[in-house]
């Protein structure tokens, strides 16, 4: 199993662990709740009853004590559903029915003693009872004692029904966060997915980056080193073995660039500077590669734009996009920098006659390693230029944009940076 698909795995088993527990403890004490309101409202129930019985013994104390002839026992007439009635004298013996089991008569008793009593008792055919026994007087003053049976199978139905409701309930939630928490752990480990496969893409182009000039130093030294030593010789391999040496000095420079910058550790300086002094400095310093091209380098617009940032990481920012523009621009064509600042924001834009990008391949211009059509690939450079671009214009809170030039021919580059409020007139001097 892949590493990522299985943190995957783990990542929803936690989360399906932690909601069973949740929903454990939850239910635990949701049970013991309901079953404390449940029992609670069975005790009422069955006082509710002995008040019932205690008011029908009184009625039937009276009819009896002022009635003519044969009257309605008030206690017979008295049914409450699912509760067994009983009445009792104040020694326990039963009045209403005249049979009672020895526990109603000794629960009765201990209710005569103290006032009330309350018992769970054990019933043939594995039946739990609950009891309640109250003393009373009756309309003569004579102590009777009420009790009301009621069986505790009533209370497990609802227990019952209650846990199969809340297990069905708790295994639905459960489902339903086992999928959703997968969801979630595939869309939050997504970009740990691409990061993963741009790494792996990263790290396979720059073997295969660092193979060729390598493969080019070796083979040039054996070859060189099976050869009679000859000056004008020796002098042109030693020559194609420095430039093969510098363009692998400068991958590997790129290379330690970018990974710095993902792993964080390249500070990013955060200083007062003029971005049309950091654009003049870079003109000059690619004046001599064009010269060398044939190319002109034309400076338009130069509006003073003060901006806060790393100077070397800027003015690396504006070599690239230079250096780009005048590789990609043929014998004879031009290049132009214009620095002005416009809605507040400090604009530089560079503008060739080069070959141009198709608009097909403007999405992937600042992917690394990327070089496009034929012509940049055949170009110097291992497609880490604008990536680098790319990372610096982030680090400063600026925009990189690349499209067509107007009219068609070449591209344009346009970055921009928040400015910076202007100082006190001493400050720049």
């Amino acid at each position: 199993m892949r590493p990522l698909a299985r943190l995957r795995l783990d990542l929803t088993l936690w989360y399906a662990g932690v909601l069973t527990l949740m929903l454990a403890l939850l239910g635990g004490g949701l049970f013991v709740a309901v079953r404390r309101q449940i029992s609670g409202q069975l005790d009422a129930s069955l006082q509710a009853a002995s008040a019932a019985l205690m008011q029908a013994a009184r009625i039937r104390e009276t009819e009896q004590a002022h009635a003519k002839g044969a009257v309605v026992d008030a206690v017979d007439e008295l049914h409450i559903p699912d509760r067994s009635l009983y009445l009792l004298d104040s020694s326990g013996r039963p009045i209403k029915p005249e049979r009672a089991p020895d526990w109603i008569q000794d629960a009765a008793r201990e209710a005569a003693r103290t006032g009330h009593t309350d018992r769970n008792l054990s019933a043939p055919a594995d039946h739990e009872l609950r009891l309640h026994a109250e003393r009373f007087t009756g309309s003569s003053g004579t102590v009777y004692v009420a009790a009301a049976v009621a069986d505790r199978l009533e209370l497990e139905d609802e227990y019952a029904s209650l846990i199969r409701a809340f297990g069905a309930a708790a295994l639905v939630a459960l489902l339903l966060v086992a999928g959703g928490g997968y969801l979630l752990v595939r869309k939050s480990t997504a970009p740990i997915e691409r990061s993963l496969d741009q790494m792996r893409r990263f790290m396979a182009d720059a073997a295969h980056e660092l193979r060729t000039p390598i493969t080019i130093l070796r083979t040039r030294a054996e070859v060189g080193l099976g050869q009679d030593r000859e000056p004008a010789r020796d002098r042109a391999m030693l020559e194609a073995i420095a430039r093969e040496t510098a363009r692998l000095g400068g991958l590997a420079g790129d290379l330690l660039t970018l990974a710095r910058a993902d792993a964080g550790e390249r500070p990013i300086g955060r200083e007062p500077l003029y971005l049309d002094d950091a654009a003049a400095g870079a003109v000059d310093a690619v004046r001599a590669l064009a010269q060398h091209k044939t190319v002109g380098v034309d400076v338009g617009t130069f509006e003073e734009a003060r901006i806060i940032g790393d100077p070397a990481l800027v003015r690396q920012l504006l070599l690239i996009v230079l250096d780009n523009a005048i590789k990609f621009t043929p014998a004879g064509g031009r290049v132009r920098l214009d620095v002005a600042t416009v809605d507040g924001r400090a604009a530089v834009v560079v503008t060739d006659t080069g070959i141009g990008i198709p608009a097909a391949q403007l999405p992937h211009v600042f992917e690394r390693f990327y070089r496009g059509d034929k012509a940049r690939r055949e170009a110097e450079g291992a497609g880490l230029g604008l990536a680098i671009a790319r990372w610096i214009a982030d680090a400063h809170g600026a925009r990189i944009d690349i499209g067509p030039a107007p009219g068609g021919a070449g591209t344009r580059v346009t970055i921009s940076f928040p400015v910076s409020p202007d100082p006190s007139p001493k400050e720049r001097s």
